[in-house]
Protein backbone atom coordinates (compact mmCIF):
# COMPACT_ATOMS: atom_id res chain seq x y z
CA UNK A 1 0.00 0.00 0.00
CA UNK A 2 1.53 3.31 -1.13
CA UNK A 3 0.09 6.40 0.53
CA UNK A 4 1.00 9.81 1.90
CA UNK A 5 1.98 8.93 5.45
CA UNK A 6 5.27 10.63 6.35
CA UNK A 7 8.34 12.34 5.01
CA UNK A 8 11.40 10.26 4.25
CA UNK A 9 11.51 6.71 2.97
CA UNK A 10 9.70 4.68 5.58
CA UNK A 11 7.63 1.54 5.83
CA UNK A 12 5.10 0.59 8.47
CA UNK A 13 4.90 -3.01 9.62
CA UNK A 14 3.11 -2.88 12.97
CA UNK A 15 1.25 -6.10 13.74
CA UNK A 16 -2.13 -4.52 14.55
CA UNK A 17 -3.54 -1.19 13.42
CA UNK A 18 -5.71 1.12 15.52
CA UNK A 19 -6.83 4.45 14.12
CA UNK A 20 -7.48 7.42 16.39
CA UNK A 21 -9.59 10.16 14.82
CA UNK A 22 -9.89 13.45 16.69
CA UNK A 23 -11.91 16.44 15.55
CA UNK A 24 -12.42 19.32 17.92
CA UNK A 25 -14.01 18.06 21.14
CA UNK A 26 -14.93 14.65 19.74
CA UNK A 27 -12.79 11.54 19.60
CA UNK A 28 -13.45 8.34 17.68
CA UNK A 29 -11.34 5.21 17.75
CA UNK A 30 -11.60 2.84 14.79
CA UNK A 31 -9.90 -0.51 14.83
CA UNK A 32 -8.74 -2.15 11.63
CA UNK A 33 -6.66 -5.01 13.01
CA UNK A 34 -5.01 -6.13 9.80
CA UNK A 35 -1.82 -8.08 10.45
CA UNK A 36 1.46 -6.49 9.51
CA UNK A 37 3.77 -7.96 6.87
CA UNK A 38 7.30 -7.74 8.31
CA UNK A 39 8.79 -10.17 5.79
CA UNK A 40 7.33 -8.13 2.95
CA UNK A 41 8.64 -4.93 4.53
CA UNK A 42 12.15 -6.36 4.55
CA UNK A 43 11.76 -7.45 0.91
CA UNK A 44 10.57 -3.97 -0.10
CA UNK A 45 13.53 -2.43 1.70
CA UNK A 46 15.89 -4.81 -0.07
CA UNK A 47 14.45 -4.06 -3.53
CA UNK A 48 14.57 -0.29 -3.00
CA UNK A 49 18.15 -0.33 -1.77
CA UNK A 50 19.23 -2.57 -4.66
CA UNK A 51 17.68 -0.02 -7.04
CA UNK A 52 19.76 2.78 -5.49
CA UNK A 53 17.15 4.48 -3.28
CA UNK A 54 19.56 4.75 -0.38
CA UNK A 55 18.41 4.74 3.23
CA UNK A 56 15.07 3.06 3.85
CA UNK A 57 13.59 3.20 7.34
CA UNK A 58 11.26 0.60 8.80
CA UNK A 59 8.74 2.13 11.21
CA UNK A 60 7.44 -0.54 13.57
CA UNK A 61 5.17 1.71 15.62
CA UNK A 62 3.13 3.87 13.25
CA UNK A 63 -0.39 2.76 12.35
CA UNK A 64 -2.13 2.98 9.00
CA UNK A 65 -3.24 6.40 7.75
CA UNK A 66 -6.68 7.07 6.31
CA UNK A 67 -5.36 6.61 2.80
CA UNK A 68 -4.80 2.98 3.67
CA UNK A 69 -7.52 1.91 6.07
CA UNK A 70 -10.42 3.61 4.26
CA UNK A 71 -10.12 1.56 1.03
CA UNK A 72 -8.96 -1.54 2.91
CA UNK A 73 -12.04 -1.49 5.17
CA UNK A 74 -14.21 -1.55 2.04
CA UNK A 75 -12.15 -4.16 0.19
CA UNK A 76 -11.28 -6.42 3.11
CA UNK A 77 -13.74 -5.64 5.94
CA UNK A 78 -12.58 -8.66 7.94
CA UNK A 79 -9.05 -7.20 8.07
CA UNK A 80 -7.58 -10.56 7.14
CA UNK A 81 -4.95 -9.40 4.66
CA UNK A 82 -1.37 -8.54 5.76
CA UNK A 83 -0.51 -4.91 5.06
CA UNK A 84 2.79 -3.14 4.52
CA UNK A 85 2.51 0.61 3.90
CA UNK A 86 5.13 2.60 2.00
CA UNK A 87 5.37 6.39 2.14
CA UNK A 88 5.71 8.76 -0.78
CA UNK A 89 8.48 11.36 -0.88
CA UNK A 90 6.88 14.79 -1.09
CA UNK A 91 10.17 16.50 -1.95
CA UNK A 92 10.73 14.30 -5.03
CA UNK A 93 9.07 14.28 -8.45
CA UNK A 94 6.74 11.89 -10.24
CA UNK A 95 9.51 10.16 -12.20
CA UNK A 96 11.22 9.29 -8.91
CA UNK A 97 8.04 7.57 -7.74
CA UNK A 98 7.58 5.82 -11.08
CA UNK A 99 11.10 4.42 -10.70
CA UNK A 100 10.25 3.41 -7.14
CA UNK A 101 7.41 1.37 -8.57
CA UNK A 102 9.72 -0.22 -11.15
CA UNK A 103 11.98 -1.35 -8.32
CA UNK A 104 9.02 -3.04 -6.65
CA UNK A 105 7.80 -4.80 -9.82
CA UNK A 106 9.26 -8.21 -8.80
CA UNK A 107 6.72 -8.32 -5.98
CA UNK A 108 4.02 -9.07 -8.55
CA UNK A 109 5.54 -12.50 -9.06
CA UNK A 110 5.20 -13.12 -5.32
CA UNK A 111 1.46 -12.49 -5.39
CA UNK A 112 1.68 -9.06 -3.76
CA UNK A 113 -1.06 -6.53 -4.53
CA UNK A 114 0.61 -3.16 -5.09
CA UNK A 115 -2.00 -0.55 -4.25
CA UNK A 116 -1.61 3.21 -4.65
CA UNK A 117 -4.05 5.26 -2.58
CA UNK A 118 -4.52 8.95 -3.24
CA UNK A 119 -6.79 11.15 -5.33
CA UNK A 120 -6.91 12.06 -9.00
CA UNK A 121 -7.53 15.67 -7.96
CA UNK A 122 -6.79 16.97 -4.49
CA UNK A 123 -7.14 20.63 -3.57
CA UNK A 124 -8.83 20.84 -0.19
CA UNK A 125 -8.83 24.62 -0.28
CA UNK A 126 -11.28 24.54 -3.20
CA UNK A 127 -13.64 21.73 -2.22
CA UNK A 128 -17.33 22.35 -1.66
CA UNK A 129 -18.09 22.06 2.07
CA UNK A 130 -21.82 22.70 1.92
CA UNK A 131 -24.38 20.10 2.89
CA UNK A 132 -26.57 18.61 0.22
CA UNK A 133 -25.82 17.26 -3.24
CA UNK A 134 -22.33 17.92 -4.55
CA UNK A 135 -22.22 20.50 -7.37
CA UNK A 136 -20.74 19.67 -10.78
CA UNK A 137 -16.94 19.71 -10.76
CA UNK A 138 -15.31 23.01 -11.70
CA UNK A 139 -13.57 23.29 -15.03
CA UNK A 140 -10.05 23.02 -13.61
CA UNK A 141 -10.90 19.71 -11.93
CA UNK A 142 -12.70 18.13 -14.88
CA UNK A 143 -9.99 19.29 -17.31
CA UNK A 144 -7.24 17.64 -15.27
CA UNK A 145 -9.32 14.53 -14.63
CA UNK A 146 -10.14 14.11 -18.33
CA UNK A 147 -6.50 14.67 -19.30
CA UNK A 148 -5.37 12.02 -16.86
CA UNK A 149 -7.88 9.50 -18.18
CA UNK A 150 -6.92 10.14 -21.81
CA UNK A 151 -3.19 9.99 -21.03
CA UNK A 152 -3.41 6.73 -19.08
CA UNK A 153 -5.81 4.91 -21.38
CA UNK A 154 -3.76 5.84 -24.45
CA UNK A 155 -0.47 4.83 -22.83
CA UNK A 156 1.09 8.32 -22.65
CA UNK A 157 2.84 7.46 -19.42
CA UNK A 158 5.78 9.80 -19.88
CA UNK A 159 3.31 12.67 -19.96
CA UNK A 160 1.82 11.40 -16.69
CA UNK A 161 5.33 11.36 -15.22
CA UNK A 162 5.68 15.01 -16.25
CA UNK A 163 2.13 16.02 -15.42
CA UNK A 164 3.14 19.36 -13.93
CA UNK A 165 4.23 20.52 -17.40
CA UNK A 166 1.85 18.46 -19.56
CA UNK A 167 -1.50 18.50 -17.76
CA UNK A 168 -3.98 21.39 -17.73
CA UNK A 169 -4.50 23.02 -14.35
CA UNK A 170 -1.95 20.68 -12.71
CA UNK A 171 -0.96 23.12 -9.98
CA UNK A 172 -4.58 23.74 -9.04
CA UNK A 173 -5.52 20.07 -9.12
CA UNK A 174 -2.49 19.14 -7.01
CA UNK A 175 -1.00 22.11 -5.12
CA UNK A 176 1.01 19.47 -3.26
CA UNK A 177 1.56 16.32 -5.33
CA UNK A 178 1.85 13.79 -2.51
CA UNK A 179 -1.74 12.56 -3.00
CA UNK A 180 -0.97 11.94 -6.70
CA UNK A 181 2.38 10.15 -6.41
CA UNK A 182 0.89 6.78 -5.34
CA UNK A 183 -0.46 6.46 -8.88
CA UNK A 184 3.06 6.76 -10.30
CA UNK A 185 4.36 4.03 -8.01
CA UNK A 186 1.56 1.68 -9.06
CA UNK A 187 2.14 2.52 -12.71
CA UNK A 188 5.86 1.81 -12.47
CA UNK A 189 5.25 -1.46 -10.65
CA UNK A 190 3.14 -2.74 -13.55
CA UNK A 191 6.24 -3.20 -15.70
CA UNK A 192 6.97 -2.24 -19.29
CA UNK A 193 4.06 -1.09 -21.49
CA UNK A 194 1.26 -1.87 -19.03
CA UNK A 195 -2.39 -1.48 -19.89
CA UNK A 196 -4.44 1.00 -17.87
CA UNK A 197 -8.13 0.50 -17.17
CA UNK A 198 -10.53 2.91 -15.48
CA UNK A 199 -12.34 0.77 -12.90
CA UNK A 200 -14.20 3.45 -10.93
CA UNK A 201 -15.07 7.10 -11.27
CA UNK A 202 -16.92 9.45 -8.95
CA UNK A 203 -16.72 12.96 -7.50
CA UNK A 204 -16.94 14.18 -3.94
CA UNK A 205 -17.20 17.68 -2.47
CA UNK A 206 -17.43 19.18 -5.92
CA UNK A 207 -13.81 18.82 -7.01
CA UNK A 208 -12.33 15.62 -5.52
CA UNK A 209 -12.05 13.02 -8.25
CA UNK A 210 -11.95 9.41 -7.10
CA UNK A 211 -11.02 8.07 -10.53
CA UNK A 212 -9.38 4.69 -9.96
CA UNK A 213 -7.17 2.79 -12.38
CA UNK A 214 -5.91 -0.75 -12.65
CA UNK A 215 -2.61 -1.42 -14.37
CA UNK A 216 -2.02 -4.80 -15.97
CA UNK A 217 1.42 -5.97 -17.03
CA UNK A 218 1.90 -6.64 -20.73
CA UNK A 219 4.03 -9.70 -19.92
Amino acid sequence: MISRICRGMCMEKKREHQIDIRCGACSLVIKYPAPGAPDLARRVKELLKEAGFGRVKEDKSRGLDHGAWVPLMLMYPEANIPVCQLSVQSDRDATYHYNMGKALAPLRDDGVLIFGSGSATHNLRLIDRNDGPSPPPPTWASDFDNWLKDALLSGRYEEVNHFEEKAPCAKIAHPWPDHFYPLHVALGAAGEKPKAELIHHSWSNGSLSYASYQFTSAA
